[in-house]
């Protein structure tokens, strides 16, 4: 009886349209994938370093560049996965993934996808048109690389990373900071490092058959990957120390910024060693809960402050 009382309570609650709203609404938070936000903190990468990050303009514009890469970040995401939802039901984790599992439709997320794309780029004109511009180039790459641009080898490697990079570019048009050109190395090639890593994860969780899923994942294999990690992390490392050693030479207390070496070094090798674990596909997973990684993160950035703000 008590079987029977359970399962009539279940279709009960099934037809009820307030559970069906409520179950709709966790499916549409899902794929809109709120815990990938954190890369939109590259946003405060260049008013960070020029110290003028708390400055209540700055503040202000900065926060708008946040808010508007998350609305077209998840627009991408809605957009990405009602593209792949074939594909993604014969993967092992992404069949889970609402759009996928046939709790979001296809048509409802294309829909949200344009909606928020719309939003992402009128919200970012609101700070300047400049970065309405540089929001718009990012929501232009992002269709790109969902309808072709995936398929591509190589070329899906620089479109992912290139999302990274506007997000540290639209920080510093959002404030107007001149952007050094070895900011703009170390953002390039510590993106191209971190979508090489994710891209070994994602082969490793297919067990090297990932071209079943995503065509590109077929033809990599591990050691061109690894490859170009070495290649992407040498370049951001050396650009790096090259970039601090030129705030140095204007700084205050130039100690700092060359100080700041070490810890960003170390967080590389950390990410590097997450990397060949198998960790590489949830690249947010490991900056958020790595210990090392968190310490190295925190202490960078508190020599980096101290450089910036000569104390």
């Amino acid at each position: 009886m008590t079987q029977v009382s359970s399962r009539a309570n279940a279709a009960e609650e099934a037809g009820d349209p307030n559970v069906r709203k409520r179950r709709l609404g966790r499916a549409l938070i899902r794929t809109a994938r709120p815990k990938q936000w954190t890369k939109n903190v590259l946003v405060i990468a260049a008013p960070g370093a020029a110290g003028i990050l708390l400055e209540g303009k700055a503040l202000a514009q900065t926060a708008i560049a946040f808010v508007a890469f998350c609305m077209a970040a998840s627009g991408t995401y809605f957009l990405n996965d009602a593209t792949d939802a074939e594909a993604d039901q014969l993967h092992p984790k992404k069949r889970f993934r609402p759009v996928a599992a046939g709790l979001v439709s296809v048509s409802l997320a294309r829909a949200i996808a344009v909606v928020l794309m719309v939003l992402a780029v009128a919200t970012a004109a609101l700070a300047t048109p400049q970065l309405g511009a540089v929001v718009a180039i990012y929501v232009g790459m992002t269709i790109s690389y969902s309808l072709w641009l995936k398929q591509l080898p190589i070329v899906d490697l620089a479109a992912v990373a290139s999302g990274f990079v506007l997000r540290a570019i639209a920080g510093g048009v959002a404030t107007e900071v001149p952007l050094s050109q070895w900011f703009l190395m170390v953002a390039s090639f510590g993106s191209l490092f971190i979508v090489a890593g994710k891209r070994h994860g994602e082969t490793l969780d297919l067990g090297g058959s990932g071209s079943g899923h995503r065509a590109t994942l077929g033809i990599y294999s591990t050691t061109f990957l690894q490859f170009v990690r070495a290649v992407a992390a040498a370049v951001a490392l050396a650009s790096y120390c090259l970039w601090a050693f030129e705030k140095a030479e204007i700084a205050a207390r130039p100690i700092w910024f060359e100080l700041s070496i070490i810890p960003f070094v170390l967080a590389i090798l950390a990410y590097a060693l997450r990397v060949e674990r198998g960790d590489g596909s949830a690249p947010e997973d490991i900056v958020l809960h790595d210990r090392t990684i968190l310490w190295m993160g925190a202490a960078w950035a508190t020599l980096f402050a101290l450089g910036v703000y000569g104390i």
